[in-house]
């Protein structure tokens, strides 16, 4: 029976076990770029190299309530704004390149708001490489000798390298070159003029050890994270200039070895510094940025360079790569240049701009919700699970916070005032970030062959050198001995020969030697003289030393008297810039009080003026209300006594005409029908009298028979066919009431018909005035009504008798002339109720006297 086999853990051992112990904080640096503008309000101040300050501006302090608060900041090292790109380098890029090279990876990335410098500082400027050139510039430097030729390391998509020989390298090298347009760049290939500048880095740079038995190879890659997609910015996508192919989104995967990669992802092997910042830059004009209201140029994905180191070590011999894959080393360091953070309200972003700003928001809040997780299991013990999953940006770089290698974050700021809020929440993200702990990653060993397999082969080839040594030249110069061998006993002219050679060579020595002594003497009496110089000189400067000790120690007496002066001033001025802050501060709340009392006179000053407009107003509408009531109540009183006096003159004319004409029998009064059908003639005298002039029809003139009248008569109204009918002229007659008649006058009147009680019809006449509307209409204001009511007498009027009166001899009815009968008719006018003046008509009996 076979053992049960145990579970596969889903990491190496190594990593959980003597790393633990093992940890390093996030390194986070601070750099302060400098202001656009000098008259700038600053909200930012550097204490030291390893603290800032932030202050509140003088603007939120006054929409705070004048709270004024000062809060520090500590990071591991501040660079301030006059900080050179290669101090930063040095500081916080060169141990990264440096752990590279010895097989470990790095993650730098950039933190802040929009328009803070942080492209700035990873790409740079012209004349002034960032973090990436420089990089570059020094792994090359340090590897430049022992790389690789080309294609030896191939990459596949598993995120791992294989080994080719040197035969297969050369073919597929000789096939790319072959190819039209290869995708790997050329090394022979001029400088393009528009980074030229930025590469061109001064100061040389390599790292301390670099592994000499062992072949090197660079690859770089280039990808951007937006809207939560990773595109590949080195993709090569075929040109189609009727459909446009759309660049497709690539997908995270996970190695054999559990470290996240991006699937797909297009590596370009360079070997050297130009070739690599030429494909950075190929994929840098293909990244977005976008125009917003705080920067010109905003990026609007987070990019990452990454750039991958190959080792694999040389064979015993020395010559070729050991074709070993479980040899291969790879270490990695990425580059991360972050989108800012922003706020839509200051960016005015809108459509894809505000899609854009929400996505980039939503991953930082993520990997900021990835720290505080990070740092709470760390901190207290508890086993949360980190959302690494939440961003493509945090699962991707999961495995650095899982120790992985080197994390190392800069937090670029700007100190005007108008980013103070959003410094704020970038200062306090680095406040967490710093409490983080990242596990040291372990040292990868390389297989045990013998070290210095490389130079020891160049040595069996051959000295290294072409110059002679100086026992060499020496030895020519001697003559050269003759044969010593003897072959014959009997031979008496070898050893004569070797002796007078031998002879001669000791002879040319002597001399060489007598000559080295007399140079040597010569050598010595110019050293003597030399050392005596030299003791003069000492002397000399020795003395020249002493007085300037003197004056060093003068002038030490006069500083320490002017540091005393120097206190003493000091403490002079903090006292005046104590008492100049009291009446700063006297001044401000004076200032405040002066512009409250201000404020307080203008709102006194606008009240009383929009109250003297409000009398004004009603002192004007009250006298025009009152002139309106008097001239109606004088029209009033004016008709009524004219219509007294018509009234008058009316009866007195019947009289005259019942005087004048002869007495004949009295006829029959006529019926109600017949006085319906001739309501026009009541009061006037029958048509057989002669000389009785005919009653005019009277009309009242109207207040306004000036201006021009829209007369609304509905088709539905009745004819009265009474005496009084109102009569506007200059008036437009219609049955509907139209804009276009509107628009030509000045009044309206409408004339509305309804039901008395009585069962009589009750006419009204509503009058108002026509005004223009700001939309280029026309709106009726209602001013007053007046009523036109007829009566028809009824059994209270008093007949003569219920007798039929006889028929006149020409067959037609007589008419009655009964003067008290005809007089019990009257018309009378009086004004109109307190709606406004009007006519009303009334039929009345009149009483007989007793």
């Amino acid at each position: 029976m076979k053992p049960a086999r145990a579970k596969t853990p889903r990491k190496p051992l190594v990593k959980k076990g003597s790393q633990t112990n093992f940890k390093d904080p996030v390194g986070v640096y601070c750099r302060v770029r400098p202001l656009s503008f000098p008259d700038q309000e600053c909200c930012i101040e550097v204490i030291n190299n390893t603290t800032v300050q932030l202050h509140t501006p003088e603007g939120y302090r006054l929409n705070r309530n004048g709270d004024y608060k000062e809060t520090q900041y500590s990071f591991k090292q501040v660079f301030g704004t006059h900080t050179t790109q290669k101090e930063l380098f040095d500081v916080v890029a060169n141990p990264l390149v440096d752990d590279l090279i010895h097989g470990k990876n790095g993650l730098l990335f950039t933190y802040g708001v929009t328009g803070s410098g942080k492209t700035h500082t990873m790409t740079g400027s012209t004349g002034e490489g960032g973090l990436l050139p420089r990089c570059l510039d020094m792994i090359f430097n340090s590897i430049g000798s022992f790389q690789a030729k080309r294609y030896v390391f191939k990459s596949n998509d598993r995120n791992s390298m294989d080994i080719q020989c040197e035969v297969d390298a050369l073919l597929e090298r000789q096939k790319r070159e072959a190819m039209p347009n290869p995708k790997t760049p050329s090394s022979k290939r001029q400088i393009d003029p528009e980074f030229a500048d930025m590469i061109n880095v001064q100061e040389f740079c390599k790292a301390g050890e670099v592994d000499e038995d062992s072949v090197y190879g660079v690859f770089v890659s280039y990808i951007e994270i937006y809207n939560n997609y990773i595109y590949d910015l080195l993709e090569e996508v075929p040109f189609d200039p009727i459909k446009p192919k759309l660049p497709q989104s690539k997908m995270l995967r996970e190695d054999k070895n559990h470290n996240m990669y991006v699937a797909g992802c297009t590596e370009v092997e360079v070997k050297s510094t130009e070739e690599a910042f030429e494909v950075f830059w190929r994929g840098q004009k293909k990244r977005r940025i976008a125009n917003t209201h705080l920067n010109r140029e905003s990026s609007r994905s987070h990019s990452v360079f990454n750039i991958k180191l190959v080792q694999a070590p040389l064979d015993a011999d020395g010559d070729n790569v050991l074709q070993e894959k479980e040899q291969i080393i790879i270490s990695q360091l990425s580059l991360v240049d972050l989108a800012g953070s922003e706020r839509t309200n200051r960016t005015k972003a809108e459509g894809n701009r505000l899609r854009e700003a929400g996505n980039i928001n939503q991953s930082l809040m993520t990997l900021r919700t990835c720290m505080e997780v990070l740092r709470e299991n760390q901190m207290y013990g508890t086993n949360k699970m980190v959302p690494y999953r939440d961003s493509k940006l945090t699962h991707l770089f999961k495995n650095y916070f899982d120790g992985e290698g080197k994390v190392r974050m800069i937090v670029c700021v700007n100190p005007k005032a108008e980013d103070y809020e959003e410094s704020l929440q970038v200062m306090r993200f680095a406040e967490v970030t710093q409490e983080v702990e990242v596990a040291r990653p372990v040292d990868k060993v390389i297989c045990g062959l013998t070290p210095g397999r490389r130079y020891r082969n160049q040595a069996r080839g051959g000295p290294v050198g072409d110059e002679p040594l100086v026992a060499e030249v020496v030895l020519q110069s001697f003559p050269p001995l003759p044969s010593c061998e003897i072959l014959d006993i009997n031979d008496e002219q070898t050893l004569p020969r070797l002796i007078e050679a031998l002879e001669k060579r000791h002879h040319l020595r002597q001399m060489m030697i007598d000559e080295f002594n007399k140079q040597s003497n010569t050598f010595k009496t110019l050293l003597q003289e030399f050392d005596n110089a030299v003791l003069n000189k000492e002397n000399y400067a020795q003395g020249k030393l002493n007085e300037k000790e003197k004056v060093i120690s003068g002038q030490k007496l006069e500083i320490e008297r002017l540091e005393k002066k120097n206190k003493t001033l000091e403490y002079k001025i903090e006292i005046l810039e104590k008492t100049t802050t009291i009446y700063e501060e006297d001044k401000r709340n004076l200032q405040q009080e002066l512009e409250a009392q201000n404020q307080k006179l203008q709102r006194q000053f606008s009240d009383k003026r929009r109250l003297e407009a409000r009398l004004q107003g009603m002192v004007t509408e009250t006298t025009m209300k009152w002139q309106k009531e008097c001239e109606r109540r004088v029209a009033a009183t004016q008709l009524e006594m004219q219509n007294k006096l018509w009234v008058k003159d009316e009866k007195l004319k019947q009289l005259k005409a019942i005087v004048t004409e002869p007495k004949t029998e009295k006829p029959e009064r006529p019926s109600r029908e017949r006085d319906r059908e001739k309501v026009t003639q009541r009061s006037v005298s029958p048509s057989s009298v002669p000389n009785a002039p005919p009653i005019r029809l009277r009309h009242r003139r109207s207040r306004s028979a000036g201006d021009r009248w829209v007369d609304h008569k509905p088709a539905s109204n009745v004819q009265t066919e009474t005496v009084m009918q109102p009569h506007v002229p200059h008036a437009i007659t219609v049955s509907v009431a139209n804009e276009k008649a509107l628009a030509k006058c000045e009044k309206y009147m409408l004339t509305h018909q309804e039901l008395a009680s009585d069962g009589e019809i009750e006419t009204k006449l509503i009058k108002g005035d026509v005004y223009k509307t700001r939309g280029g209409g026309q709106s009726v204001q209602f001013t007053e009504i007046e009523t036109l009511k007829q009566e028809s007498p009824s059994g209270s009027r008093k007949r003569r008798s219920s007798t039929v009166a006889p028929a006149q001899p020409d067959g037609t009815e007589s008419e009655w002339t009964d003067v008290e009968t005809r007089c019990s008719v009257a018309v009378e006018m009086r004004a109109g109720s307190q709606l406004g003046p009007g006519y009303q008509h009334h039929a009345q009996p009149k009483r007989k006297k007793p």
